[in-house]
C-alpha cells in the first residue's frame, strides 16, 4: 500500500479534498489529526523555550539541540519533569534521598526521641527516675490505715509507723489518719489508748502538723453521738486524748478557747469539760503520763504488786468476783499473775477464820475455769510459796498446817493439780532427848 501511495496518508486526504471526493467521515478524521498535530506542537515549543531559559540563567549548555531528548539532556539534574515552573533544584538542592541538605546550613541539636527506633537509653547519660505513688482516695482510707494502726498496737514502733505514712499520699485527707487512729483506740485497751497518745505526739511536726491534729479532733467532737453507741465512755476519754495532747503540745494551748459558748452537743460539751479539768489540775504543764495509767509490763514491780493486794483487799470486802476479773485484765499482766497467786496464798495464811481461805479457793477456781491465770502460772505462784514457808512460819507459828489445809481444799475444787499438791511442805516431827545424851536425835 505504501507503495502505491508514496505520499502518506495526508497526503492522499488532501489529493481527495482537491479532486471533491472526500465523504463526510474522512472529513471529520482530517480536522481531528489537525487539532492533534496543533496542541503537538504547542506542547514542543513550550518545553523548548524552559529549557534554553534553564541553560542561560547557568550558563551552561546556552546551545543546546533543543530536538534532543530530555532524558539526555536533564539525566542528572533534579528538576521538574512536568515541564513546568522555573526548571530551578527541588528545595534549592536539599531534598531527595542521600543528601545533606543545602550548602552552608547549620543544623542544631536534637532532643532525643524516646520513640524512635534507634533510641539508646544507657546512651543519654544520667537518668532521673521518680516513682510516683498515686493519692489514697477517701473510701480506701480506711482499709489502708486500719492494718497499720492494728499492728502498731502490737510492736509499739512509732519510727514504722512514720516510714508506711511517708510511703502513702494521703493529699488533703492526711489529718483522718489521727481521727482512725484514735477512734480504734476507744474500742481498745487502757494500753492501746495510751500507744495512740505516744503515736500522735511523735508524729507532730514530722508527718502532722499542729493544723492538722486540731482539724481529726474537732471531727471526733461532732462524731461523739455515733461513737457512744459503740463505746459509751468515749466522751471521757476523747477529753483525757485532748488534755494529753495539749500537754504533749500537739494541740495549741488555745484549742480549748475556740469551742467556749460555741458548742450545742452535750457529749462534746462533756469532752471539753473533761480536758479542762485535767488541765488545771495541780500537775498542770506536768506530761500526762498516767492519764491512760502505765500499761502492762511497763509498769513498775512494785507498783503492779501494791495494785494486786489492792485488788485481792476490794474482793475480800465485796466478794465480787467479776470486778475482781476486770481488774486483773485490765493490769494486762499476764506474765505477772504468780504473784496474784502468791498475795492469795500468803493472804490466806496471815489471816484468820475459814472465810478468806474459801472466797480465795472461789476466786482462784474463777481465775482456772476462765483461763485467766494459766496453769504455769498457778504453779510458779504456789511453789514460790512453798521456797519461803520457813520464813513465813517466822511470823506464821501454823502456817505448815493452814498450808495443808489450803492445799487440799484447792486440789479438791480441781485449781490445782496432784503433782503440786504432793510437793506442799510439811512440818517435820524431831523430839530431842534429855540434854545427857547430847542433844542427839532419837530415831
Amino acid at each position: 500500500m505504501e507503495a502505491n501511495h508514496p505520499y502518506g496518508d495526508d497526503d492522499v486526504l488532501i489529493e481527495a479534498e482537491v479532486n471533491g471526493n472526500w465523504t463526510p467521515q474522512e472529513k471529520a478524521l482530517h480536522e481531528a489529526r489537525l487539532k492533534a498535530k496543533a496542541k503537538r506542537r504547542l506542547r514542543k515549543s513550550s518545553s523548548r523555550n524552559s529549557t534554553s531559559e534553564s541553560f542561560s540563567e547557568s550558563g551552561d549548555l546556552a546551545g543546546g539541540d533543543p530536538h534532543s531528548p530530555k532524558g539526555k539532556v536533564t539525566t542528572n539534574d533534579r528538576k521538574s519533569r512536568t515541564g513546568k515552573g522555573r526548571g530551578l533544584p527541588k528545595k534549592g538542592g536539599a531534598g531527595g534521598k542521600g543528601v545533606w541538605g543545602a550548602a552552608g546550613m547549620v543544623y542544631e541539636d536534637e532532643e532525643p526521641d524516646a520513640r524512635d527506633p534507634n533510641y539508646d537509653e544507657s546512651a543519654q547519660g544520667d537518668t532521673v527516675y521518680a516513682t510516683v505513688v498515686p493519692e489514697v482516695d477517701e473510701r480506701e482510707l480506711e482499709k489502708m490505715v486500719n492494718p497499720i494502726v492494728q499492728e502498731y498496737f502490737e510492736h509499739g514502733d512509732t519510727k514504722e509507723v512514720q516510714m508506711l505514712l511517708k510511703g502513702l499520699n494521703l493529699g488533703p485527707h492526711k489529718y483522718e489518719f489521727s481521727s482512725l487512729a484514735v477512734s480504734l483506740s476507744l474500742e481498745g485497751k487502757a494500753s492501746h489508748r495510751e500507744l495512740t497518745s505516744r503515736l500522735l505526739s511523735d508524729l507532730s511536726g514530722k508527718v502532722l502538723s499542729q493544723s492538722d491534729m486540731a482539724r481529726a479532733f474537732d471531727k471526733m467532737l461532732k462524731e461523739l453521738p455515733d461513737l457512744i453507741l459503740d463505746t459509751p465512755e468515749a466522751p471521757q476519754m476523747l477529753g483525757q486524748f485532748i488534755a494529753r495532747a495539749i500537754a504533749d503540745h500537739v494541740l495549741p494551748m488555745s484549742f480549748l478557747d475556740c469551742y467556749k459558748g460555741k458548742v450545742d452537743c452535750e457529749h462534746a460539751r462533756v469532752a471539753l469539760d473533761r480536758a479542762a479539768v485535767l488541765l488545771t489540775m495541780k500537775r498542770e504543764m506536768v506530761r500526762l503520763d498516767n492519764v491512760w495509767g502505765v500499761g502492762g509490763g511497763l509498769r513498775p514491780v512494785k507498783h503492779l504488786v501494791k495494785e494486786m493486794n489492792l485488788l485481792l483487799k476490794e474482793y475480800l470486802t465485796s466478794g465480787d468476783v467479776s470486778e475482781a476479773e476486770h481488774c486483773l485484765r485490765d493490769l494486762e499482766v499476764p506474765h505477772f499473775h504468780h504473784e496474784l497467786v502468791y498475795e492469795v496464798v500468803v493472804m490466806v495464811l496471815e489471816s484468820k477464820g475459814d472465810t478468806a481461805s474459801h472466797m480465795m479457793i472461789k476466786l482462784l477456781q474463777s481465775f482456772w475455769k476462765t483461763g485467766l491465770i494459766t496453769v504455769d502460772q498457778m504453779n510458779r505462784g504456789f511453789q514460790r510459796v512453798y521456797d519461803e514457808l520457813p520464813e513465813i512460819n517466822l511470823d506464821v507459828p501454823h502456817a505448815h498446817s493452814i498450808m495443808e489445809t489450803f492445799v487440799d481444799l484447792c486440789y479438791q475444787e480441781s485449781v490445782i493439780t496432784k503433782q503440786l499438791r504432793d510437793a506442799c511442805p510439811s512440818r517435820g516431827r524431831k523430839r530431842f532427848v534429855s540434854e545427857g545424851d547430847g542433844g542427839v536425835i532419837k530415831n
